[in-house]
Protein backbone atom coordinates (compact mmCIF):
# COMPACT_ATOMS: atom_id res chain seq x y z
CA UNK A 1 0.00 0.00 0.00
CA UNK A 2 1.44 3.65 -0.79
CA UNK A 3 2.36 5.36 2.40
CA UNK A 4 1.63 8.82 0.63
CA UNK A 5 -1.24 10.24 -2.05
CA UNK A 6 -0.86 13.35 -4.46
CA UNK A 7 -3.36 16.15 -3.54
CA UNK A 8 -3.88 19.23 -6.08
CA UNK A 9 -5.18 22.54 -5.74
CA UNK A 10 -6.13 25.05 -8.71
CA UNK A 11 -7.93 28.04 -8.40
CA UNK A 12 -9.69 30.43 -11.11
CA UNK A 13 -11.08 33.89 -11.27
CA UNK A 14 -14.00 33.90 -13.15
CA UNK A 15 -14.70 35.98 -16.31
CA UNK A 16 -18.42 36.41 -15.98
CA UNK A 17 -21.57 35.67 -13.42
CA UNK A 18 -21.25 31.36 -13.08
CA UNK A 19 -25.33 31.31 -14.26
CA UNK A 20 -24.35 33.73 -17.36
CA UNK A 21 -23.48 33.49 -20.74
CA UNK A 22 -19.89 33.80 -20.33
CA UNK A 23 -19.12 30.18 -18.14
CA UNK A 24 -21.73 28.25 -19.52
CA UNK A 25 -19.60 25.96 -21.87
CA UNK A 26 -17.62 25.63 -18.43
CA UNK A 27 -20.88 25.02 -16.43
CA UNK A 28 -22.03 23.05 -19.44
CA UNK A 29 -18.54 20.20 -18.72
CA UNK A 30 -18.72 20.17 -14.92
CA UNK A 31 -20.75 16.62 -14.17
CA UNK A 32 -19.08 14.90 -16.92
CA UNK A 33 -15.48 15.82 -15.89
CA UNK A 34 -15.97 15.33 -12.25
CA UNK A 35 -17.96 12.34 -13.38
CA UNK A 36 -14.67 10.87 -15.56
CA UNK A 37 -12.48 12.28 -12.43
CA UNK A 38 -14.80 9.85 -10.15
CA UNK A 39 -14.49 6.99 -12.27
CA UNK A 40 -10.55 6.95 -12.94
CA UNK A 41 -8.39 4.99 -12.15
CA UNK A 42 -6.38 6.36 -8.96
CA UNK A 43 -8.70 8.67 -7.97
CA UNK A 44 -9.17 8.71 -4.40
CA UNK A 45 -11.10 12.06 -3.54
CA UNK A 46 -12.38 15.95 -4.71
CA UNK A 47 -14.04 18.30 -2.93
CA UNK A 48 -17.12 18.91 -3.19
CA UNK A 49 -20.48 20.45 -1.76
CA UNK A 50 -24.20 18.50 -1.94
CA UNK A 51 -24.19 20.06 -5.27
CA UNK A 52 -21.70 17.24 -6.64
CA UNK A 53 -18.55 20.25 -7.32
CA UNK A 54 -17.33 23.23 -5.83
CA UNK A 55 -18.26 26.26 -7.41
CA UNK A 56 -20.36 27.01 -4.59
CA UNK A 57 -17.20 27.65 -2.15
CA UNK A 58 -15.71 30.77 -2.30
CA UNK A 59 -12.94 30.73 0.26
CA UNK A 60 -10.78 33.78 -1.25
CA UNK A 61 -12.08 37.49 -0.61
CA UNK A 62 -12.77 37.37 -4.06
CA UNK A 63 -15.90 36.04 -4.74
CA UNK A 64 -15.50 35.27 -8.71
CA UNK A 65 -12.26 32.78 -7.33
CA UNK A 66 -13.34 29.35 -7.72
CA UNK A 67 -11.27 26.51 -6.22
CA UNK A 68 -10.61 22.70 -7.11
CA UNK A 69 -8.88 20.42 -5.55
CA UNK A 70 -8.50 16.63 -5.00
CA UNK A 71 -6.46 13.42 -3.81
CA UNK A 72 -5.12 10.46 -6.03
CA UNK A 73 -2.84 7.13 -5.44
CA UNK A 74 -0.03 8.45 -7.59
CA UNK A 75 0.90 11.51 -9.77
CA UNK A 76 0.68 9.28 -13.08
CA UNK A 77 -2.56 8.74 -12.07
CA UNK A 78 -3.29 12.51 -11.95
CA UNK A 79 -1.42 13.35 -14.79
CA UNK A 80 -3.10 11.26 -16.80
CA UNK A 81 -6.61 12.60 -15.58
CA UNK A 82 -5.32 16.25 -16.45
CA UNK A 83 -3.46 15.89 -19.51
CA UNK A 84 -4.74 12.68 -21.15
CA UNK A 85 -8.61 12.42 -20.69
CA UNK A 86 -11.41 14.96 -21.72
CA UNK A 87 -10.48 16.98 -19.12
CA UNK A 88 -7.39 18.20 -21.52
CA UNK A 89 -10.60 19.79 -23.48
CA UNK A 90 -11.88 21.84 -20.60
CA UNK A 91 -8.47 22.26 -19.87
CA UNK A 92 -7.48 24.32 -23.26
CA UNK A 93 -10.57 26.25 -23.08
CA UNK A 94 -9.63 27.69 -19.34
CA UNK A 95 -9.01 31.40 -20.99
CA UNK A 96 -12.57 31.74 -21.81
CA UNK A 97 -13.90 31.38 -18.71
CA UNK A 98 -11.12 32.52 -16.00
CA UNK A 99 -8.56 35.48 -16.18
CA UNK A 100 -5.29 34.77 -16.26
CA UNK A 101 -3.30 34.64 -12.78
CA UNK A 102 -0.14 36.56 -12.40
CA UNK A 103 0.83 33.75 -9.19
CA UNK A 104 0.60 30.12 -8.53
CA UNK A 105 -3.01 28.84 -9.50
CA UNK A 106 -2.14 25.05 -9.27
CA UNK A 107 -0.16 23.44 -6.37
CA UNK A 108 0.98 19.66 -5.92
CA UNK A 109 1.71 18.20 -2.43
CA UNK A 110 1.87 15.07 -1.21
CA UNK A 111 -0.09 13.89 1.74
CA UNK A 112 0.01 11.01 4.16
CA UNK A 113 -2.86 8.02 2.48
CA UNK A 114 -6.07 8.60 4.24
CA UNK A 115 -5.43 12.44 4.53
CA UNK A 116 -8.22 14.29 3.63
CA UNK A 117 -6.98 17.80 2.71
CA UNK A 118 -8.60 21.40 3.78
CA UNK A 119 -9.36 24.63 2.16
CA UNK A 120 -7.06 26.30 4.56
CA UNK A 121 -4.17 24.06 3.46
CA UNK A 122 -4.54 24.10 -0.22
CA UNK A 123 -4.88 28.00 -0.09
CA UNK A 124 -1.45 27.91 2.49
CA UNK A 125 0.75 25.30 -0.46
CA UNK A 126 -0.86 27.78 -2.96
CA UNK A 127 0.76 30.78 -0.97
CA UNK A 128 3.76 28.91 -0.42
CA UNK A 129 4.42 27.75 -3.66
CA UNK A 130 3.61 31.29 -5.23
CA UNK A 131 6.07 33.00 -2.82
CA UNK A 132 8.90 30.39 -2.80
CA UNK A 133 8.86 28.82 -5.90
CA UNK A 134 8.09 24.45 -6.28
CA UNK A 135 9.74 22.98 -2.94
CA UNK A 136 8.39 19.87 -0.96
CA UNK A 137 5.78 21.89 0.29
CA UNK A 138 3.78 22.78 -2.82
CA UNK A 139 5.18 21.90 -6.46
CA UNK A 140 4.01 21.36 -9.71
CA UNK A 141 3.60 19.27 -12.22
CA UNK A 142 6.75 20.96 -14.12
CA UNK A 143 8.90 20.50 -11.02
CA UNK A 144 8.21 17.42 -8.88
CA UNK A 145 9.25 16.36 -5.97
CA UNK A 146 8.86 12.72 -4.16
CA UNK A 147 7.47 12.42 -1.09
CA UNK A 148 10.56 13.05 1.75
CA UNK A 149 9.68 10.85 4.64
CA UNK A 150 11.72 13.33 7.44
CA UNK A 151 9.94 16.71 5.57
CA UNK A 152 6.54 14.58 6.20
CA UNK A 153 6.99 13.62 9.16
CA UNK A 154 7.90 17.64 10.09
CA UNK A 155 4.71 18.74 9.20
CA UNK A 156 1.78 19.75 11.96
CA UNK A 157 -1.37 18.37 9.76
CA UNK A 158 -3.25 20.02 12.86
CA UNK A 159 -2.33 23.36 12.09
CA UNK A 160 -5.07 23.38 8.90
CA UNK A 161 -8.30 25.02 9.76
CA UNK A 162 -10.45 21.85 9.10
CA UNK A 163 -13.15 22.52 5.94
CA UNK A 164 -16.28 23.95 6.70
CA UNK A 165 -19.41 21.52 6.62
CA UNK A 166 -20.62 21.47 3.02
Amino acid sequence: MTKYHIAEANIGRLKGALDGPVMAGFVARLNEINALADDAPGFVWRLQTSEGNATYLRPYDDDRILINMSVWETIEALGHYVYRTAHIEVLRRRQEWFEKFAGAYVALWWVPAGHIPTIDEAKKRLAYLDSHGPTQFAFTFKQIFQPDEKFQQSIDWASFQPCPSA
